[in-house]
């Protein structure tokens, strides 16, 4: 029988966990021959944990209560990190706990990952939920992901990955800012599916503007050496350009310059003492069983 380990990060919005599992468990209903366990990553929530019963079909639900609230990417970490040490599996399922990452998807990265067998699965958004506002930047985030790194970022952290590659990406210190990123960095051969994004469980998004912002920074940030390069050949194309373009070009060229200040500054997070401490901010654990 297979073990598969599902790790969700958890900040104050347990009345979505709740909902969530529940859902799980009617979606991993149907794979006999799959041990299903949940590590649920509490980031320093500020609510308290409520009592849980654990569904028919998970063998058991450990809860990590981290410290302080650090941010889903640290929480990611530090639940590959956990199950590595403690867990005898065969790939993780790696999800949000809001309903976004929605569970009835669990069944396609299984069956997909089935059919390529020891290859890693992402879930390819290709519909959004938001509204036209947030679909406009998010195509911007992604055309700028696309011309300084030359890689295309179509998902986020769901995804299923096996045990050969969470032991690569584990060792490498920008998974502390950003999962998908370095997943994509190291991982050259990568399964997809498709997915839509689920509308919110309960309540409006927690991350703020300034967050989203800082993630999608963040997201680049992995790829900094093509991007200084790519950022080299384009200040250099631009002096070309400067006698038919004219101010355009050092406005451009000063853009430039900043934002490769900002990728660097974001990089500096990548830290391999964080990397091997980060785990020193688990205060508990909690297991429920029955």
């Amino acid at each position: 029988m297979k073990n598969i380990v599902i790790i969700t990060p958890v900040y104050n919005d347990w009345e979505s966990f709740t909902k969530l599992i529940n859902e799980i468990d009617k979606v991993i209903s149907g794979f006999k021959d799959i041990s299903f366990s949940l590590i649920a990553v509490n980031d320093g929530s500020k609510e308290k944990v409520p009592s849980l019963s654990l569904p028919s079909h998970l063998k058991m639900i450990e809860i990590l209560n981290m410290r302080i609230n650090q941010g889903h990417a640290i929480c990611i970490a530090n639940g590959i990190k956990y199950a590595l040490k403690n867990y005898q599996f065969d790939n993780l399922i790696l999800m949000d706990a809001d309903g976004e990452d929605r569970p009835e998807e669990i069944s396609d990265l299984i069956n997909k990952a089935r059919e390529l067998q020891n290859v890693s699965v992402v879930a390819k958004r290709v519909k959004r939920s938001e509204g036209p506002i947030f679909t406009f930047f998010y195509f911007l985030h992604k055309l700028l992901t696309f011309i300084f790194t030359g890689k295309l970022m179509n998902f986020g952290h769901y995804s299923l990955i096996t045990k050969n590659d969470s032991e690569t990406i584990i060792k490498e210190p920008t998974i502390i800012y950003c999962f998908a990123s370095t997943l994509k960095n190291k991982i050259t051969n990568l399964g997809n599916i498709n997915c839509i994004r689920g509308k919110r469980y309960f309540g409006p998004s927690k991350m703020s503007l300034f967050k989203l912002i800082i993630h999608s920074f963040s997201i680049i940030a992995v790829f900094k050496m093509n991007v200084f390069i790519r950022s080299a050949l384009f200040l250099v194309l631009l002096s070309y350009l400067q006698p038919n373009i004219g101010m355009i070009s050092p406005i451009l060229q000063m853009m430039i310059v900043m934002f490769n200040i900002f990728i660097y500054i974001i990089s500096t997070k990548s830290n391999e003492k964080i990397l091997k401490k980060m785990d020193l901010e688990l205060e508990d654990t909690e297991k429920v069983t029955h």
